[in-house]
């Protein structure tokens, strides 16, 4: 970029929680202010059974990972019921880089990781040896969509270790910033936090004044199919990625 200050004066909001504050330090980077002010949260979900869960992992050919919310919590299990990641012999595959690494950090190797950090491309791309797919378990979210279970020829089993809920501590101070400051961007990196933020905060601002970006083609749908215009979204699906797909966007338009 010839100008390296392109977000010089843009506010940057957050609307989910970066696994890491080195996004934070990549607007700054680029001039940007940046604001985090979560409407979503995850924990994990704990049950009685985890423990004879983890124990049965070792079973299944394959275990998938389409977040790094599900790595968290998944390993949060193992460490209290003494699993050790190395215990398990199952192939890993998961949805983006991110995710691949938080794995990694914990011991797995991954097998697969799709083009494209989506479970719509996942399905179409997973294509194992026909003797590697005998079971599947799929670690996933609440939240998460049937596409993996349905879309997949294969046996897959589910098993839900976390769960997104609604924050509305920061409701008020997130519509005060888009309508006190000039320049404004609202990244948005789940449907999850699409649908808290069109509810709590564009029922009252609208869609219009400020840059709207999406994290991928599955939170722009989000976006559109509730009357917002997407004016940002790289091909690689990263907060990384985003930023500077933002920046980029804001230096083409001075």
């Amino acid at each position: 970029m010839n100008n390296s200050k392109p977000l010089q004066n843009e506010t940057v909001v957050f609307t989910g929680t970066p696994k890491s504050t080195n996004v934070f330090s990549l607007v700054e980077q680029y001039g940007g202010t940046p604001q985090s002010y979560p409407l979503i949260a995850v924990k994990e979900l704990k049950d009685t059974t985890d423990d004879v869960r983890l124990k049965t992992c070792h079973q299944y050919d394959w275990l998938i990972f389409t977040s790094q919310s599900a790595v968290t919590s998944f390993h949060q299990k193992c460490l209290r019921h003494n699993i050790s990641i190395s215990s398990i012999p199952s192939k890993i595959a998961a949805v983006g880089t991110k995710t691949a690494r938080a794995l990694e950090k914990i011991g797995f190797q991954v097998e697969f990781i799709p083009t494209i950090f989506s479970a719509d491309v996942f399905v179409k791309e997973f294509e194992p040896e026909e003797n590697d797919t005998r079971k599947l378990l799929f670690l996933k979210g609440n939240m998460a969509g049937t596409i993996i279970r349905e879309a997949l020829p294969f046996h897959v089993d589910e098993w839900t270790i976390y769960e997104t809920t609604e924050v509305e501590d920061h409701i008020a101070q997130l519509i005060t910033v888009i309508q006190t400051n000039c320049h404004v961007s609202v990244l948005f990196a789940s449907p999850s936090a699409v649908d808290v933020f069109h509810r709590q905060v564009a029922s009252h601002i609208g869609w219009d004044g400020y840059t709207v970006c999406a994290i991928g083609h599955v939170t722009e749908k989000a976006l559109t199919s509730v009357g917002a215009n997407v004016h940002v979204r790289p091909t690689e699906y990263t907060l990384d990625a985003l930023i500077k797909a933002l920046a980029k966007r804001k230096e083409e338009a001075n």
